[in-house]
């Protein structure tokens, strides 16, 4: 990574007195860069990111490099505290409520009103900047001109770290108790003032448990249509840059963003994860993704021809022969484009599941019977990866311990390399033996020492097999014919590596499995996959990226370092396997204004019973802390997780300290109904 320290402007940084009104009376703290001669009589475009992730501490180290960045290329770059987080008045309960919505458009209103903005905006965020920069333009402000949204989603039931293929994703805990630990924290008085205890302690008073809301939710009912924008694609009238890696939870996404909206719009899909393009977080390659941002803004904002426009409508990383490793620091393969999406260069290649594996003529049905293991998953990885390799294996890893307890099909060993682009859609023709259960289809990479990796999987609660908005219990023993794709991927299989299906009704810990073991019966005849190969030659000629750069870094103190670790275990007398996660801890103090955060480990556990799936149990704990002389506030949130055949059990604890006094003290125990989970 370059840092540039020298830039075509000048910059000035304004923050303490930069307050944005709103018409309900709250007022939003904001930071903001801008060129030092951005006036009436030389205007510049604004560009928002609005996230609650505290522009003061929380986020400030990355905000830096990315927002000085933006500025000192003629750009008046704002950082916004969502209503009730950071240094922003109001009380926050909820991700994307309409309240956050609404002041979105509001924001992009007063900027365009300022002086030193020529009228036109720009927004931008990764995760839940990246959802509402799409939420907001769904609400059509006139001032809004383009958007960049990173790691995001159109549907929040279907794509979100809380449910997927209406399975409940352990994610959701582990999100939910970070955002839990959050909401408590106050501004920082020498921004707010004197109000700043009043609104601090209006965000104690009823302060929620956010998880108990999610799951009282299963399906996808009005609250996860709500913010949705695949509700109505046409209702987002701006230009599109969605973005993302293929690691990434989020990055199926961007394919349906190409593919729905009607407005000018372009995809870029790297190898990383949860992450910004020109971040050094693994994997590799980073690229120039600021000065691609750069190419978009001045083409939408300024009016410059910088050729954006002329790149394929998709870029993709193309992976090939990826390590089966659940950590690397750089991924193999190469870029490349289509001039739409979908492509018409995509051909499907259907196989079949045949008795002797991959076929590519249907075969005489033939059934294969499994009871796969509770502890099945544990080389899935993340859901949602980060890329930063001291939280531990993120990644999947070999897949060979999972496929060897699955139902698996293996091609013939390929004489040539193949391609895809896109999704695997999947055909199953199954029984089971009970109401409730589960299945994740994973399509592997088989290579010649027998090492496995994960190239695309999914899973699906067949109790969802009709559609997410209600359940429908199965009727055991009955056959039913069940249909979905896995995620979307860029791959190259190398000739002399096989195609692997692997199917089981596990996959723990990614999601909590359902409430008694089944028995799968899977038939052959009738089921499928169809896989989208994509041409190894032609297509449009690329531009190479530019090599990754960004500002000067947020000067810090290191006051001291968290370690990580993480570490699978299993009591061989009891099969009780634990998966246990301690990250972060790091403590520093922001130099510039003196505040020190951090310490506080996040610690994640999660264990098994071999044979009982009602033995699942999650246990969450986060920390965070804001400290100066005369000002320290503590946060410890703990939140535990179990289940009954017909409830989940859920324990959380919030307690809230000023000065080493406790201030807050709460306990939530609920049962919630499963409803098919």
């Amino acid at each position: 990574m370059k840092t540039i320290r020298e830039f075509p402007c000048k910059i000035k940084v304004l923050e303490a007195g930069i307050w944005i009104p709103m018409k309900r009376g709250d007022r939003l703290a904001a930071r903001i860069w801008m060129p030092e001669d951005a006036d009436s009589d030389n205007p510049v475009p604004a560009l928002l990111e609005y996230i609650p992730y505290r522009k003061r501490d929380m986020t400030r180290e990355g905000d830096e490099p990315k927002h000085s960045y933006f500025a000192g290329h003629g750009y008046a770059s704002v950082r916004v505290d969502m209503a009730g987080a950071g240094d922003s008045f109001g009380v926050m309960r909820d991700e994307y409520a309409h309240q956050e919505l609404s002041d979105g458009k509001e924001i992009i209103a007063w900027l365009a009103r300022q002086s030193w903005c020529n009228g036109k905006v720009g927004m931008f965020g990764i995760s839940w900047g990246g959802f509402n920069s799409l939420q907001v333009a769904a609400l059509r402000p006139p001032a809004l001109k383009a958007i960049v949204t990173s790691c995001s989603t159109d549907d929040r039931y279907a794509n979100d770290m809380h449910y997927s293929g209406g399975c409940l994703l352990n994610d959701n805990l582990d999100w939910g108790t970070t955002f839990f630990s959050i909401l408590p924290l106050p501004g920082d008085p020498e921004i707010m003032g004197a109000g700043w205890r009043k609104n601090w302690k209006k965000r104690l008073d009823g302060v929620p448990c956010p998880i108990e809301k999610w799951m009282k939710h299963p399906t996808r009912d009005a609250y996860w249509r709500h913010g949705s924008v695949c509700e109505n694609y046409d209702n987002i009238r701006c230009a599109v840059m969605a973005v993302g890696g293929w690691l990434d939870g989020y990055t199926d996404a961007i394919p349906r963003l190409l593919k729905h909206l009607q407005v000018p719009r372009m995809g870029i899909i790297g190898p990383h994860g949860h992450q910004w393009g020109q971040s050094l977080r693994a994997p590799g390659p980073a690229i120039g993704f600021l000065q691609e941002m750069l190419r978009w803004w001045d083409y939408w904002l300024k009016e410059i021809d910088t050729g954006i426009m002329k790149e394929p409508m998709l870029r993709a990383y193309m992976q090939q022969d990826v390590p089966a490793a659940p950590w690397y620091a750089d991924c193999p393969g190469r870029w490349v484009g289509e001039t739409q999406w979908p492509s018409p260069r995509i051909s499907v290649k259907k196989l079949y599941l045949s008795e002797a594996g991959l076929s590519s003529k249907p075969t005489r049905d033939v059934a294969k019977v499994a009871v796969t293991p509770q502890t099945l998953g544990l080389a899935g990885g993340e859901w949602c990866p980060y890329g930063t390799g001291g939280e531990g294996p993120e990644f999947p890893g070999d897949q060979r311990f999972d496929d060897g307890a699955s139902i698996c099909f293996d091609g013939s060993p390929l004489r040539s390399d193949l391609e895809i682009l896109g999704a695997t859609k999947v055909t199953l023709n199954l029984s089971v033996d009970r109401p409730t259960a589960f299945v994740c289809v994973r399509l592997n990479d088989v290579k010649p020492d027998g090492s496995s990796t994960r190239v695309a999987y999914a899973v699906m609660n067949l109790t969802h097999r009709n559609g997410h908005h209600r359940t429908q219990k199965l009727i055991p023993g009955r056959q039913y014919r069940v249909n979905f794709q896995l995620s979307d991927a860029a791959y190259s299989f190398i000739r002399g590596h096989r195609l692997r299906i692997a199917i089981s009704t596990t996959y723990w810990p990614m999601i909590w499995p359902s409430p008694e073991p089944v028995e799968l019966t899977l038939h052959t005849q009738n089921s499928s996959i169809e896989l989208p190969v994509r041409p190894s030659r032609g297509g449009p000629k690329l531009t190479p990226f530019l090599s990754a750069e960004e500002g000067s870094p947020m000067p810090a103190t290191i006051l001291s370092a968290g370690a990580s670790e993480n570490r699978v275990s299993r009591d061989v007398l009891s099969g009780r396997v634990e998966v246990l996660s301690e990250r972060g801890g790091d403590k520093v103090v922001i130099e510039e204004h003196g505040l020190e955060v951090g310490g506080r480990k996040t610690i994640e556990r999660m264990s098994i019973t071999e044979g009982d799936p009602l033995s699942a149990e999650t246990e969450m704990t986060v920390g965070n802390q804001v400290k100066r002389d005369g000002f320290d506030v503590e946060v410890k949130a703990r939140t535990h997780l179990t289940s009954t055949e017909d409830d989940f059990l859920l324990t959380a604890d919030l307690d809230v300290y000023e000065s080493k006094s406790r201030v807050l003290s709460k306990r939530w125990s609920v049962a919630i109904p499963r409803r098919g989970i």
